[in-house]
């Protein structure tokens, strides 16, 4: 087994994507979390840069870790001082990591139009930067910085970095793709061109520019790469890093003869990469591979009906070896095997009449613009109005809604519903700080009274899509609803030309599922 070692840099360059900050607070969790999923090396920021960055080094002090070791990141000495003089050195010294990364210019073009000193100048900065860091008792990884784009350019001189940093003590040298613009077949070549000329192991950092950080790292692993850098979820400036959740699980299941991560292995990580979306409060990619919410999402018909029999005919691995699970959906492009895998009561799985009935109300209804798949609730109510065993807790007589605006800013909105709930006729008013959230405050004085449970229920999420803009003011909207009782989560939806009867109809189907669902527990 070839053991292939994981260096995160999520706290550092994945901080540099637009919309990511992490607080001081989540970069120290975040480092918990890699460490537990068994992550080698842990980049933990620039510590000359903030003071957040500053601080987390003396704060990830006081953490225990069992498989990563934390990294500090600087850059080479400036010209024309030494090594010993720099601010920049003694920050990073004062770190205390055992390991630090120093990145330097390996384009000659960078060196002398970017940086603007002369080449030789350059390898004595690499050289006296990673002696003196050596020298003092800490490992040294050197990050070559444009390493592709300059060895196309000067090779012999892209070689005279590396070596220089190899000579100097480096323990790693790292060849970066920092412009994201070279292709996989010229990275291989490189890489195998740059471990032919260096005795030290080799790591690969690539970027994402043209869509090709994940393909780039493995063709570097093949060419002799042992280390891969990269983020979780690929974050990261412009166009992001390797995403080191496909790299790990392209090298850990896909490919024969790696060792990787000495952790939690590949099994937690779909919960690794949503903490880390979670944490940067970004949204999920579903169409992420391995761990997006529709990596092993079924829709097609022929699709289902094949999972059904054997799940490796439409799945390359099995869900649960990355921490993820299998999805169902039903739309107009299912057929009777979707509605049978999605229908929840097992009596019911097999009567093809009824399946055949729940079909084609679902193609009925999202021609109107339903959506069933993030709305599952809706969908088990639908079966079992289909199948005429729906007995709803309560039935509506109406209800109203009234927005007043008083002035500059201040608007009042009050909602009034009537409903039959146990033969009785309950009329109540309630104020809230928008018509959904005053008709839910309004439903809820009239059925907590009989359900004191509902009180355990509320919604998470609210969301309108215009269905078809083309008819402007006029269009129809879809509401979909996420609810939760703290234990599970439900998805209802409501479509309508009106979006308070949309919201009514989907906030409806929640009150309708949580009851029913208490009723048989």
């Amino acid at each position: 087994m070839r053991r292939i070692e994981i260096y995160d840099t999520t706290l550092r360059d994945g901080s540099q994507g637009e919309g990511v900050n992490f607080s001081l607070e989540d970069k120290l969790a975040i480092t918990q979390r890699l460490d537990a999923a068994g992550v080698d090396f842990i980049e933990g920021g620039y510590p000359l840069s903030n003071p957040k960055d500053a601080q987390y080094f003396v704060r990830v002090r006081e953490l225990m870790f069992a498989h990563s070791r934390v990294v500090a990141f600087g850059m080479t000495r400036r010209r024309g001082m030494s090594a010993a003089e720099d601010p920049g050195m003694r920050a990073l010294l004062e770190a205390q990591t055992s390991v630090i990364t120093i990145v330097g210019k390996t384009s000659a073009f960078h060196v002398t139009e970017v940086l603007g000193v002369t080449l030789e100048e350059n390898l004595a900065m690499i050289y006296d930067t990673v002696s003196h860091l050596v020298s003092s008792g800490r490992e040294v990884f050197y990050d070559a910085e444009h390493f592709f784009d300059g060895w196309k350019l000067d090779p012999e001189y892209s070689r005279q970095t590396i070596l220089a940093a190899e000579r100097a003590g480096a323990s790693r040298v790292v060849l970066c793709d920092t412009n994201g613009g070279t292709l996989p077949l010229e990275v291989s070549t490189m890489v195998a061109q740059a471990c032919e000329c260096l005795k030290i192991p080799v790591g690969i950092h690539c970027h994402n520019d043209c869509d090709l950080a994940i393909a780039n790292s493995l063709f570097a692993v093949s060419a002799g790469a042992s280390q891969v850098q990269g983020t979780i979820n690929g974050l990261g400036e412009r166009c992001g890093n390797a995403d080191l959740i496909s790299v790990v699980a392209n090298l850990a299941i896909k490919s024969n003869g790696h060792e990787i991560l000495s952790g939690s292995g590949t099994k937690h990580l779909t919960e690794l990469s949503r903490f880390v979306y979670e944490t940067a409060n970004m949204s999920y990619r579903p169409g992420q591979p391995f761990v997006g919410s529709s990596a092993f999402a079924h829709k097609g018909g022929m699709h289902v009906h094949a999972v059904a029999k054997a799940t490796q005919s439409y799945e390359h691995i099995p869900p649960e070896a990355v921490g993820n699970s299998r999805r169902i959906l039903v739309s107009e492009l299912s057929g009777r095997s979707n509605i049978a895998a999605m229908v929840t009561h097992a009596d019911l799985k097999n009567n093809r009449e009824l399946l055949d009935q729940v079909l084609a109300e679902v193609c009925r209804l999202e021609n109107e613009g339903w959506q069933f798949e993030a709305a599952g609730a809706s969908f088990d109510l639908l079966v079992e109005r289909c199948a005429g065993s729906f007995r709803p807790v309560f039935e509506k007589t109406s209800y109203s809604v009234a927005v007043e605006s008083r002035g500059e800013g201040e608007v009042r909105t009050e909602a009034m519903v009537k409903i039959t709930t146990g033969g009785t006729l309950r009329h109540e008013v309630a104020e809230g700080d928008g018509p959904v959230n005053a008709l839910d405050a309004a439903l809820r004085k009239a059925l907590e009274p009989l359900h004191p449970a509902l009180s355990k229920m509320h919604l998470l999420d609210y969301k309108v899509r215009v269905i078809n803009a083309a008819e402007k003011t006029a269009a129809k909207v879809r509401v979909s609803i996420e609810s939760t009782d703290g234990d599970t989560v439900w998805g209802t939806i409501g479509v309508s030309e009106n979006v308070i009867e949309a919201s009514w109809l989907a906030l409806a189907d929640s009150f309708h599922y949580f009851l029913a669902k208490s009723a048989a527990h």
